[in-house]
């Protein structure tokens, strides 16, 4: 198995540079497994809805979607990011609330869960995520 920087995953999502591109290709259809963690996750996704490239939401659920349906990738924890993905889906009002975010709740939930421990909220400032029930205001 390898691991990919967010950089090698954005150059494959984008296909925008001559050179990276079809290097970062390579790898993600190689013979290799290809590990996605939490980070790179969020990274990426950031950074596609970013000033730069400003992906819409649809874009941003096609683009994790299209990662799912890889046979080489997997992820560091793909059940939680598939219940962020539908989070995201579901979110009202859906305009406002980040994929990014909906990722922090729901790894913050599965890992206070994975430890046995009760989960009593994430605290965020973010009004948008303040939606999701787990979510407290600081």
């Amino acid at each position: 198995m390898i691991a990919l920087d967010t950089n090698v995953l954005l150059r494959y999502l984008l296909q925008d540079d001559k050179a990276q591109s079809p290097r970062a290709a390579k790898l993600l259809t190689g013979g290799d497994k290809v590990l996605i963690t939490d980070v790179v996750m969020v990274e990426t996704l950031w950074t596609l809805k970013g000033k730069k490239y400003k992906l819409t939401r649809e874009d941003l659920i096609k683009v994790v979607d299209q990662l799912f349906r890889e046979p080489n990738i997997e992820f560091e924890d793909g059940q939680t990011v598939w219940r962020a993905l539908s989070d995201f889906r579901t979110a009202l009002p859906p305009a406002e609330v980040d994929l990014a975010d909906t990722l922090i709740l729901a790894k913050a939930q599965f890992d206070t869960g994975r430890k046995a421990e009760k989960f009593n909220g994430l605290y965020t400032f973010d009004v948008a995520l303040q939606y999701f029930t787990d979510t407290k205001k600081p």
